[in-house]
């Protein structure tokens, strides 16, 4: 029996905005996405790594009270949410990549640490750390 994280969940403020961000400008692929009611179950994986799904969710009941979503949203917004890292194999190229399709970066490709990294945030506000894969 095989177990382990299967899905780790980001807000967004919008599952239309957030599914085409991800997929149309990062290169995410869809691998659910089913609505029960009003809660739609949307999630994406990075191609190579279908075993790990990142979920998509609206900030909404049953899970919270609608005050509740509507902090969230603005605090997410903000980016108070810890910053989720995406590995690339050659930092600067991928920054290339993402800025051609339209990803606004917070922070250019910059070498330290012994490896090169850089930032954007995603329409809702999500931090993301670019960082090279070390040798």
């Amino acid at each position: 029996m095989s177990q382990g994280i299967g899905v780790a969940g980001i807000y967004v403020r919008d599952q239309d905005e957030a599914l085409n961000f991800y997929v149309n400008k990062l290169g995410f692929t869809v691998h659910t996405d089913a609505s029960n009611g009003g809660y739609r179950w949307l999630t994406v994986h990075y191609p190579g790594q279908p075993g790990i799904q990142l979920g998509l969710f609206r900030p909404q009941p049953p899970t919270v009270d609608q005050a509740t979503a509507r902090t969230i949203d603005d605090v997410v917004a903000k980016g108070a949410m810890p910053p989720l890292v995406l590995v690339v194999d050659d930092c600067r190229a991928a920054h290339e990549r993402f800025s051609a399709a339209g990803v606004e970066f917070t922070q250019a490709p910059i070498e330290r640490f012994g490896s090169v990294d850089a930032s954007f945030r995603d329409p809702s506000g999500n931090g993301w750390k670019l960082i090279e894969a070390r040798p």
